[in-house]
């Protein structure tokens, strides 16, 4: 497989950098400060605003984009480079406009999206100017099958009834969050992955009920968050569905393969900035006589983090680059792969470093904490690890049945 990056991302690489180190990381407990200090934890902090203008003004805006006519034009091998970057801070990836779900929703509107459709949602999406969810995963059913969907999309002359309970719909509950990529059923009796269809639904239609927030491990996530919304009797117009009744499967399909990627190369850059923390926290502290990086254990964790660290990078290049290459089907088992060990090594890394921190490991004056949680859902997020492990074993069993 390939280890170096084009020209063009090269340059990025070292834009992005300087600019994390310039503007993020030092803006980050500043963010927080204004959150805090607002009105509603629900409205938008000052600071993510003025970053969002100066990435924009410094050439770093979009960067997730592959489809010819919307600017920056990366494949999913160079962007990884830079996914890995920003996922170095949790409030990194909104700067950049690079934040999920956003960015799924932006690639399924240009890809499947009508010229009206493009006009009315996806350019104010490119642009930053308004924000949305995507509406898949329901309480009352294993939803990582997503043929087991039980909301219903029915057609009234020129009109879609929609019923349905869904959650974990991230970005919901952002006051900027506008429409609603949205996955149901208009063929319950048709084809097992020809049944669902995805709908556009603005949030302030009538009968979209946000019926509450959901934290994670405690943390809310604001002003972002994840809500559980009802949906009861909407309407909305036939002219809102994208691309076709009947492939909103293939559609969600198409949008999880690069965003497993993205998941992964952040899950990576996290991992990486825990071992940097780790490593200056064990430099300047001193335990029974003797720094702590000076002990045989430190040296040892330290060695295992890096060790599985450069593993789970060289793994999901590998997949991006044949999902390049070959296609997302061709790339399944690679995706599949990563998916389980890039939040599992994550996870690890993180807390090797937490239990060098000792007490200030799980406080909220060191990142590390934050990044644990959110590590630990992305074992669930986009699929469970069981299912990509079942998948994985089925394909590796083809090669020789």
């Amino acid at each position: 497989m390939l280890t170096t990056v084009s020209n063009k991302t090269s340059e990025l690489q070292g834009k992005l950098i300087t600019f994390m180190e310039e503007y993020i990381y030092p803006n980050e407990e500043l963010y927080e400060k204004q959150l805090n200090a607002m009105e509603s934890r629900w409205n938008i902090p000052p600071i993510m605003e003025e970053l969002k203008e100066r990435a924009k003004e410094h050439g770093l805006w979009n960067l997730f984009n592959r489809e010819e006519g919307y600017g920056t034009t990366l494949s999913n091998y160079d962007y990884a480079h830079l996914c890995e970057i920003m996922g170095r801070s949790l409030i990194a990836p909104e700067v950049f406009n690079c934040n999920a779900p956003d960015t799924g929703n932006m690639e399924v509107l240009m890809k499947y999206g009508t010229d009206e459709q493009k006009e009315k949602w996806l350019n104010p999406l490119l642009d930053g100017s308004i924000r949305s969810c995507f509406t898949m995963t329901e309480p009352d059913v294993a939803s990582s099958d997503a043929t087991n969907i039980q909301s219903h999309i029915v057609r009234e002359g020129d009109e879609y009834v929609i019923n349905a309970k869904k959650w974990w719909s991230s970005g919901a509950m952002d006051p900027r969050c506008d429409i609603a990529i949205f996955m149901g059923k208009t063929d319950p009796h048709g084809p097992r992955h020809e049944q669902q269809s995805m709908v556009l639904v603005p949030m302030d239609t009538p009968g979209v009920e946000i019926k509450r927030h959901l934290p994670v491990f405690g943390y809310d996530h604001a002003p972002h968050g994840h809500a559980e919304i009802h949906f009861n009797d909407v309407r909305v117009p036939v002219s809102n569905l994208i691309y076709k009744e009947g492939k909103g499967f293939e559609i969600a399909q198409s949008r999880l393969g690069p965003g497993r990627i993205h998941h992964c190369m952040r899950a990576i850059g996290a991992a990486e900035r825990a071992i940097e923390l780790l490593c200056r926290r064990a430099a300047e502290r001193e335990a029974f006589g003797t720094p702590l990086a000076e002990k045989g254990v430190i040296r040892e964790i330290v060695a295992e983090s890096r060790m599985e660290i450069d593993q789970a990078r060289l793994l999901t290049l590998h997949a991006a680059q044949k999902m390049d290459q070959e296609g997302a089907k061709a790339a399944r088992k690679e995706i599949a792969m990563i998916k389980v060990i890039a939040p599992r090594i994550s996870l690890n890394v993180i807390d090797r470093a937490i239990q060098v921190f000792g007490g200030a490991g799980v406080t909220e004056d060191f990142p590390l904490a934050a990044h644990w949680a959110n590590a630990r859902t992305l074992r669930i997020v986009d699929g469970p690890d069981q299912v990509h492990l079942r998948d994985i074993g089925k394909l590796e069993f083809k090669k020789y049945l």
